[in-house]
């Protein structure tokens, strides 16, 4: 029984419409998926500080994409240190203190509280940007874009007052 052209058409724009959605779904997700993993990194410190060595850093020096400062403990079990190292950013500024936590096994340390918390999941902003997008030009699903992008802006609008 030979197939119309017409029926042809239709099955092949159902095919085209389900593979541009399939992939944009994919890429979508994949955007999701980077910034959680983008945010983590930093994220589990903070989140996550139960064992970990908690204090404040004052910042003395800063340079080259990092500040440095002496580091006073706060947590029991914790040493002082001489000098530890926070990425430079604007979260950071000379002659300021800020409570960190340790990186388990570094000198390395990052932003506590509520500011670190915002601060970390700023990847994670970036992308339910992106992913809105995507979401609105290639699912037609505006209404899920917006509440993708209304949920990235609060988020990296909260981080920056924070910070």
């Amino acid at each position: 029984m030979p197939v119309s052209a017409s029926a042809s058409r239709r099955v092949s724009s159902a095919v085209l419409r389900f593979g541009r959605r399939a992939v944009t779904g994919t890429v979508a997700v994949l955007v999701l998926v980077a910034g959680v993993w983008a945010s983590w990194g930093a994220a589990q410190h903070v989140m996550l500080p139960k064992g970990r060595e908690r204090g404040t850093v004052e910042v003395t020096r800063c340079g080259a994409g990092s500040c440095t400062g002496p580091y006073t403990p706060v947590s029991a079990g914790s040493r002082p240190r001489g000098r530890v190292v926070v990425e430079d950013t604007v979260a950071v500024a000379e002659g300021r203190t800020y409570p960190v936590v340790v990186k388990p096994g570094s000198d390395d340390v990052v932003r506590s509280g509520t500011a670190g918390v915002l601060y970390a999941w700023v990847p994670l902003g970036g992308a339910l940007l992106l992913a809105s997008v995507l979401v609105a030009g290639g699912l037609r699903l505006t209404r899920a874009a917006w509440v993708l992008a209304g949920a990235g802006l609060a988020l990296l609008t909260a981080a920056f007052v924070a910070v």
